[in-house]
């Protein structure tokens, strides 16, 4: 109803698994990883757990549309069922043709290991995908332990992928169940979305449907935060209900009142926040109650009490600390700074009177470089990224949103506009779930994430190094050091082996294709400047940290 009155070119927030609008948060990206360790191992049980709606099932699309060609995949998403109809449902799903007679499970285990015979003869691999594997029964599990012994002198024949709820870890860990859990080579349990996550969430699927973010602000986040639990099928339902809402007004921006009713019809009560403190009155309620009882009935109890109360010294109230002044609210930065910056109280991002607004992007990039201990001659008729590649450093100009830089994890210059409209430099050095730290003019300002947000429309700078020999990118059948390193590198991310030469083969493009499927860049198996910063961040190349508690 809503399409035309936000000109979307589709639903955003559909609860449709479509792989399309799939976000790769760090969790996501974790998960992803773990499925494609086990498309490229030799037999055995993949695990992937998750809460509903956490995105399990779309992760499992996802994946399907990056198998090769020679991969058979069987895909059951109702596992509840008998052994003799998971197995006559494996056959269809293989396009294996059953005789009527004999009746049992063995024509089924042995028509499957005859077609995975015959697939492997032929260069073929067969993977088997159960969703909501939690219903399946334990008989079924342990049939799915015997498929796994189908095999060949030198590999095993098919590779499982379990998915399902939490509930499926707690089936494994019973006793009886300790041979299945034994095959299973790779686990991973999916989470929900952390709170900066929710924005950039709904932001990815407000594009991908041709919208504008500003839709939906990003003050409103919070509130869709705390009513979702960071679940997406609730974030889903969420906004689908308040751009519904939105419509009905003839509003063309998610307001906090239509958010509110949203929420409040999404789960036909009150939001959850209301919920939680009626929860915690009544349990107040309760143990007030269960003091009253105890004390009528043991009155020794409150004799005790008392005595203890006048016999005990008090103890003196802590001094209250003098308030800060106002000129000290920012600082200049200092190494303990980096460490801690939560001692500077939060303040604003308002450009300071008394500097030149032309200078904001020299002072920006000084405060960038410095922590790299490269000093920028101001006078120089070089840019400061011209002077730092004379040191083999690099600047790389980029867009993203407060996700992007969490999964780069470094420091950047970023491009700020005030209130006024009038754009000016500064320098994120520090950033964590509520806050963030800016280097304005020289000076540290730590300001809230929502005031940075008003700031920030998501440019930025940051620096990097380049592998020995490369210039602007790697690709097949290229040759040299950069290429070494490139094997080096991507060894310390996805712990496989190779050969160690500096040709660019097949082999390896299909790990860096890998390696830029689970970051969320362009999976093209092509090395750039973008793919080399997200390969040092990973293997642990980088010096300075944007992220709180990442900093050594």
């Amino acid at each position: 109803m809503y399409k035309d009155h936000f000109c979307l070119n589709e639903m955003p927030f559909s609860i449709a698994p479509d792989p399309r609008f799939l976000f790769m948060s760090e969790p996501h990206r974790e998960a992803m990883a773990h499925l494609l360790y086990g498309v490229k191992s030799e037999g055995g049980i993949v695990l992937l757990t998750g809460e509903v709606g956490t995105g399990k099932t779309t992760i499992c699309r996802s994946l399907l549309e990056q198998l090769p060609e020679n991969i058979d995949v069987a895909f059951i998403l109702n596992p509840r069922m008998s052994v003799e109809e998971l197995l006559q449902t494996i056959c269809e799903e293989f396009h294996i043709e059953i005789a009527q007679e004999p009746s049992g499970i063995k024509k089924f285990v042995d028509a499957i290991n005859a077609r995975l015979l015959t697939a492997h003869a032929q260069g073929r691999s067969a993977i088997l995908i159960i969703d909501e594997a939690q219903n399946l029964d334990s008989s079924v599990l342990e049939q799915l332990r015997l498929l796994t012994n189908l095999e060949t002198s030198t590999r095993k024949l098919l590779q499982i992928f379990l998915i399902g709820q939490p509930e499926l870890n707690n089936m494994l860990s019973r006793p009886e169940m300790r041979q299945v859990s034994q095959r299973v080579i790779a686990r991973y349990h999916l989470t929900r979305l952390s709170r900066l996550e929710v924005y950039a969430y709904v932001t990815h699927r407000l594009r991908i449907s041709g919208a504008s973010p500003l839709i939906f602000p990003e003050s409103l986040m919070k509130e869709v935060y705390r009513a979702s639990n960071g679940i997406p099928r609730l974030i889903n339902l969420i906004c689908d209900r308040a751009l519904l809402g939105a419509y009905s007004r003839g509003i063309q921006q998610i307001t906090m009142p239509v958010l509110r009713q949203g929420i409040k019809e999404v789960f036909a009560a009150k939001p959850k926040i209301f919920q939680t403190r009626t929860v915690v009155t009544a349990i107040t309620v309760l143990l007030v109650l269960v003091v009253i009882l105890l004390l009528k009935q043991f009155p020794d109890v409150k004799e005790r009490l008392q005595q203890s109360a006048l016999t005990n010294t008090p103890q003196e109230a802590a001094p209250v600390p003098p308030p800060v002044p106002v000129a000290n609210l920012a600082q200049p930065v200092s190494s303990n700074t980096r460490n801690d910056h939560s001692i500077l109280p939060i303040t604003s991002l308002e450009w300071p009177g008394n500097v030149p607004r032309a200078e904001s992007e020299l002072l920006a990039f000084n405060s960038l470089f410095k922590l790299y201990g490269v000093d920028i001659d101001s006078r120089a008729k070089e840019s400061p990224c011209q002077q730092a590649e004379t040191q083999g450093m690099h600047c790389y100009a980029g867009r993203g949103g407060l996700t992007d830089l969490v999964q780069l994890d470094q420091p950047v210059l970023t491009r700020l506009s005030s209130a006024d409209g009038k754009e000016y430099s500064a320098t994120l050095t520090d950033l964590d779930h509520e806050s963030a730290t800016l280097m304005v003019a020289g000076v540290a300002r730590r300001v809230s994430l929502m005031e940075l947000a008003n700031y920030w429309f998501g440019q930025y700078i940051l620096v990097w190094n380049s592998p020995p020999g490369f210039s602007d990118r790697l690709s097949y059948n290229d040759r040299g050091p950069a290429v070494i390193w490139l094997r080096r590198v991507l060894e310390s991310v996805d712990g496989i082996r190779d050969n160690g030469s500096d040709v660019f083969d097949a082999p390896l493009a299909k790990r860096v294709h890998t390696f830029q499927l689970t970051e969320g860049l362009q999976p093209d198996g092509v090395v750039g400047p973008l793919t080399v910063i997200h390969l040092n961040v990973r293997s642990g190349k980088v010096s300075q940290h944007l992220v709180a508690g990442k900093r050594g």
